[in-house]
């Protein structure tokens, strides 16, 4: 009989609490050859997840900044995913990763003033950091800043409140859910999930700096796993450089994009690992955890008797249901066994300014050859010029691979991580004014002082990058802009010799650092910040960094780390797009080329080592113990929010029919098999008068018996897709479709398929309603 302890394995975990005489007696007791046991980390860890997936109809989606990409559906629902580390005797960090665009400013200044109003001090700006994915299938109108909001036709406070709620909603689960745990460590390389997008820029680096990296992306992902004492893991969140521009600009579902499906997946196949329906591999044959199909115990293989089952079941008329129904039906609704909360995995965004998941490379619409090199262009024009996806032009195929790849590599290191979290917990926050810093740069090892500028953005901003082109005859690597747009821009504001000089080489298209009307059109006063949790430190980075920009910053924060001995094994990874936006962050080489990314580093060419100069005094405060001044507030320009998106007046139907009535059904007698896209159509509701938050439009069921319905897959499944459309532009009649792609592994069975939604009255009452399709047979 052997007994083992171990600090730094990862393994199921004995609570750290026992004496060494109560294991060994239990050692006895039990008669085993082996026992394993942690060392207790120190740390309370706790997780929490909150649906923020916002208005599926009507509004703009956010990122491409394409006033004609507006929602008409879900492919899956969108998260606010949050972690809590607090130390037993002192300070406690939170990290928020949300499937959003980007953190926003004035969402932080709001949860922290909900936060400080049920936690008092405890949670701050100074210690929790929000930060988005990237994903460009989200409804916007939720930042403060009037660029960021023209193509959403303002602000939208829906898309603002529901984003708000579920990060407060995610913190506060996380800390109800604060137990004795530890935390683990791991990295390692991605290849196939991420190409260079601005391959001309990054090879403007110097030869000697290029020679020290293998790739011109980061191909590296770093991951947190967290282990409850008693319950075991309860959660992961990794950090990986690639865009989530797998769903283009002419998608109209929101979408996690390629991030959030690695979280969907990585969150369903630990579900299954942890009750124990997954056999040995990972995925199932088309690379998603099967985790529905071992629901309904038994497989039915009588296809006579599954027909004559179903054909008893016709769709009935559309009825009212309580508020409350989609939410108590939806598939993950259901509370874990042993009152233990349900497993989050969080894929965040890193230094992925210039990283494109569309690694088949940009190729000419027109054509089929590669774009121009320098400039990304076909013939002289940017708008043939797309990325192509693993799996091009299946957008949401190739946003499965993706999403796919990311959620292997992190099952990898969940099991494979050994080493753990250890040491203090502690944080630095600053706010500086980035629109005229004094930076102290080394120019040929003479130290020389040159200031950062007010927010401008070049001629290839409007060029877009092979993600999403943009329009007209702007390019990338313009670094003298037109005559006739010059002559348009100066219409709207003509820019300064002092700002033209300062933002040099980039030919301002907009000068928005210094445009007020009707209120600010970017920021100046930016948040940084440094959260630490032993030798793992995150930058949180209000903005999207390139990669070798990123390379330069870790570095500089490493440098000064290093000089600590609690810091030998220093992990530092970036978290951009964090507690505000502010657009892009480049080298100076790359800023001279002036690709998208250049022309979008809004404080000129300096912005970088303006980063680096900042966050090194973050963290040599950190290692010393000392404060930072907060520095100057930024604004809260809430009140002055201008939203012309018109509201909800009325939802109607044709005479006799009912809101959930069937509009156009399965065939009689129809039979499907795994690949099979099952389509049902309802006469419906604009989905705006209510986000069924936490529920479901769709939903997919299974009979169990002879009348029991149990819910099989929803709108948060990457395999049913909820899509709606009026019936004319300002028609107050829509339907819904639903699109289920039947899963291999589904169960045979009998399936409908149900819709749930809200209908406005003449006179503003919200009405609930539900309909289902009729009876249909799956056969493997």
């Amino acid at each position: 009989m052997e007994f083992h302890t171990f600090c730094h394995l990862n393994i199921w975990r004995v609570c750290t609490k026992m004496r060494i005489w109560t294991v060994l007696l239990l050692l006895l007791l039990l008669k085993s050859d082996v026992i394993v046991v942690y060392c207790g980390s120190g740390y309370s860890v706790g997780l929490g997840s909150y649906d923020i997936t916002g208005p599926a109809a009507d509004v703009n989606l956010m990122g491409y900044a394409k006033i004609e990409q507006v929602a008409s559906g879900i492919h899956f629902r969108l998260r606010a995913r949050a972690f809590i580390v607090a130390a037993s005797k002192g300070n406690r960090v939170v990290f928020v990763n949300l499937d959003a665009c980007m953190g926003s400013q004035i969402v932080t200044t709001k949860v922290i003033e909900r936060l400080k109003a049920r936690y008092g001090e405890m949670y701050t700006e100074k210690n929790v950091a929000i930060s988005g994915t990237h994903t460009h299938a989200g409804p916007g109108g939720y930042l403060q800043y009037f660029l960021y909001i023209i193509t959403s036709y303002g602000f939208v406070r829906q898309s603002f409140d529901v984003i708000v709620d579920g990060i407060e909603k995610s913190i506060i689960q996380a800390h109800e859910n604060l137990r004795p745990g530890s935390i683990f460590v791991d990295e390692g390389e991605l290849l196939d999930a991420g190409v260079n997008r601005s391959p001309s820029a990054y090879l403007n680096n110097p030869a000697s700096e290029r020679s020290k990296y293998k790739y011109d992306v980061d191909k590296e992902m770093t991951l947190l796993k967290f282990v409850d004492d008693e319950r075991g893991p309860v959660g992961s969140f990794s950090w990986f450089a690639t865009h989530p521009t797998s769903m283009g600009r002419r998608n109209s579902l929101i979408s996690g994009d390629n991030k959030g499906a690695a979280s969907r997946f990585m969150e369903d196949w630990f579900e299954e690992k942890d009750s124990g329906r997954m056999d040995s591999g990972v995925v199932g044959n088309d690379g998603l955890p099967q985790r529905i199909s071992s629901i309904i115990p038994g497989l039915r293989d009588n296809h006579h008797e599954l027909l004559e089952l179903a054909s008893s079941f016709q769709s009935p008329p559309g009825r009212p249901v309580t508020k409350s129904t989609s939410v108590t039906r939806r598939v993950r609704g259901a509370p874990r066994n042993d009152d233990k909360p349900r497993f989050v995995a969080a894929f965040c965004q890193s230094n992925s300014g210039d990283v494109s998941p569309n690694v088949l490379g940009a190729f000419c619409l027109d054509t089929g050859l590669p774009c121009d090199f320098n400039h990304s262009t076909c013939g002289g024009r940017n708008e043939f010029c797309y990325g192509q996806g693993p799996s091009y032009p299946d957008e949401f195929e190739s946003t499965r691979i993706i999403g796919e790849r990311q959620f292997r590599k992190a099952a990898d290191l969940f099991s494979s991580a050994v080493e753990e979290i250890d040491g203090e917990v502690d944080f630095r926050h600053a706010y500086i004014d980035f629109s005229k810093l004094e930076v102290t740069i080394s120019d040929q090892g003479v130290d020389k002082v040159v200031k950062t500028c007010p927010a401008a953005m070049g001629f290839a901003f409007a060029a877009g990058t092979t993600d999403g082109p943009g329009s007209f005859d702007f390019k990338q690597g313009d670094d003298k802009g037109s005559h006739f747009w010059k002559l348009v821009r100066n219409l709207v504001k003509t820019i300064s010799k002092k700002q033209i000089d300062c933002q040099h080489p980039k030919p301002i298209l907009l000068d928005t650092g210094e445009m007020n009307i009707p209120y600010e059109w970017a920021p100046s006063i930016l948040p940084i910040q440094i959260l630490r949790v032993g030798q793992f430190v995150i930058l949180s980075l209000p903005g999207e960094i390139s990669t070798m920009a990123g390379r330069r910053l870790r570095d500089a924060v490493k440098t000064v780390l290093s000089n600590h001995k609690d810091f030998e094994n220093v992990h530092v990874v970036i978290a951009s797009l964090s507690n505000a936006y502010s657009q892009y962050a480049t080298t100076y080489e790359e800023y001279e080329v002036q690709r998208y990314e250049g022309a979008s580093t809004l404080y000129g060419p300096h912005t970088l080592n303006a980063y680096i100069q900042e966050f090194r005094k973050l963290a040599k405060a950190l290692i010393s113990g000392e404060p930072v001044e907060s520095g100057p507030l930024p604004p809260d320009l809430l009140d002055k929010q201008v939203s012309l998106l018109p509201p909800v007046v009325v939802d109607g139907t044709p005479f006799g029919v009912n809101f959930g009535d069937v509009y156009s059904d399965v065939p009689q007698n129809s039979t499907f098999t795994s690949g099979d896209i099952v389509t049902v159509s309802f006469w419906s509701a604009c989905p705006r008068n209510d986000l069924l938050t936490e529920g479901t439009y769709a939903l997919v069921e299974i009979l169990q018996g002879k009348d029991t319905w149990i819910p099989a897959y929803d709108d948060d499944d990457f395999c049913l897709r909820f899509k709606w459309s009026r019936r004319f532009k300002l028609s107050p009649m829509s339907k819904a479709t639903m699109e289920w792609r039947i899963p291999h592994g589904v169960t045979p069975g009998v399936y409908r398929i149900s819709h749930f939604g809200a209908a406005k009255g003449l006179f503003g009452s919200i009405n609930h309603f539900t309909g289902s399709s009729s009876a249909f047979v799956v056969l493997v």
